[in-house]
C-alpha cells in the first residue's frame, strides 16, 4: 500500500472515530499522519480534510490554541490562500481562536506573528479588534461588544461571520463567555504592568465585576504564574509584584558579592596596616 493510500485509510479511520464521537482514540489515530506529508501540492485535498477533522476534534476538546495552528495549516494551503473568500475566512478564524486562547509565552509570540500578516489588511474590522489584545491598553467590555460584536456574531455586507460565536449552538455562547474571560485576564495583566497597589474595590470597577469575581479571576492568574500578586483581604488591597528577568538577578548578584569582596580586601588591608604599625611601636 502507498503512502498515500494509508494516508487516505487513516484520515477515514478518523471521520469514522469521530462520527462514533471516540474522540481518545481519534486523538490516538491522528498521531500516525505526520503534518510533513502534506507539504506537496499533490496532497492538497487530503491536507483540508484532514485539518477540518482536527479542528472538529479540538473543538470538542475545547482546545483553542491548536484549533489555531490548524487554521493556520489551512491558510498556508495554495488552494486557499489564492481563493479570497477562504483566505478571509481562515485568517478570521486563526485570529478569534487565538484571542480565545489561555495567554502564555506560545500564545503571545503566536498573536504578534499573526499581527505582522499583511493580509490582515483585507479584514480591517478584524484588524482593529486584534489590535485590543497587542496594547498594553485596558479594555472596555461594554464599549468592545457595542464596536464588534455585531460583526463578530452575524457579519456585514461583504464580511461574513465565521460561526465561531454562533448564537444558535452552544459552543458559540461559550466561546464568547470565554472571550469576555481573556478581556478579564489582558485588564489583570495590564494592571499588574502599571500598578504596584490598588485597592480591590477600584480594580473591581475598573474590570466591570464584582469584588468575589475579581479576586477569583485574580487567583487564577496567579495559580497559573501569569501574573505576580497578593491579596490583604483586611485592607482590601492588591500588592502586584514584577517577576525579575533572570540575568538580572544573576547580575545583581554578582554584583553585590564585588562590592562584599571590596570590603573583605579593605578591611583585610586596614588590619595588616594596624599590625605593622603595631610592631613598629613595640
Amino acid at each position: 500500500m502507498e503512502k498515500k493510500e494509508k494516508v487516505e485509510f487513516i484520515i477515514e479511520q478518523i471521520r469514522l472515530c469521530l462520527a462514533k464521537k471516540d474522540y481518545i482514540r481519534t486523538q490516538i489515530i491522528s498521531k500516525k499522519i505526520s503534518p510533513k506529508f502534506f507539504d506537496g501540492e499533490s496532497t492538497e485535498i487530503l491536507k483540508l480534510k484532514f485539518y477540518r477533522l482536527m479542528i472538529e476534534l479540538d473543538e470538542h476538546e475545547g482546545s483553542y490554541l491548536s484549533i489555531c495552528k490548524h487554521y493556520r495549516a489551512v491558510y498556508d494551503t495554495k488552494g486557499v490562500h489564492d481563493d479570497p473568500d477562504k483566505r478571509h475566512e481562515a485568517l478570521k478564524c486563526i485570529l478569534l481562536y487565538i484571542i480565545l486562547s489561555p495567554y502564555d509565552n506560545e500564545q503571545s509570540d503566536l498573536l504578534h506573528r499573526i499581527k505582522e500578516d499583511k493580509k490582515l489588511e483585507e479584514i480591517p474590522k478584524y484588524k482593529e479588534f486584534l489590535t485590543y489584545f497587542t496594547t498594553s491598553e485596558l479594555i472596555n467590555w461594554g464599549e468592545m461588544c457595542k464596536n464588534y460584536e455585531g460583526e463578530l456574531k452575524l457579519g456585514s455586507p461583504g464580511s461574513p461571520a465565521t460561526g465561531v460565536f454562533n448564537t444558535n449552538t452552544d459552543d458559540g455562547k461559550k466561546r464568547w463567555q470565554d472571550l469576555k474571560v481573556r478581556v478579564v485576564d489582558h485588564n489583570i495583566r495590564v494592571m499588574a504592568k502599571y500598578y504596584t497597589r490598588i485597592h480591590m474595590k477600584r480594580m473591581a470597577e475598573l474590570l466591570d465585576l464584582t469584588i468575589d469575581e475579581t479576586e477569583d479571576f485574580l487567583s487564577n492568574l496567579v495559580v497559573k504564574k501569569t501574573v505576580q500578586a497578593k491579596i490583604d483581604r483586611l485592607d482590601g488591597i492588591v500588592t502586584f509584584s514584577q517577576s525579575k528577568d533572570p540575568n538580572d538577578m544573576l547580575n545583581g548578584w554578582s554584583h553585590s558579592i564585588n562590592q562584599l569582596m571590596t570590603l573583605v580586601n579593605k578591611t583585610t588591608h586596614l588590619i595588616t596596616k594596624e599590625e605593622m604599625v603595631h610592631k613598629l611601636t613595640n
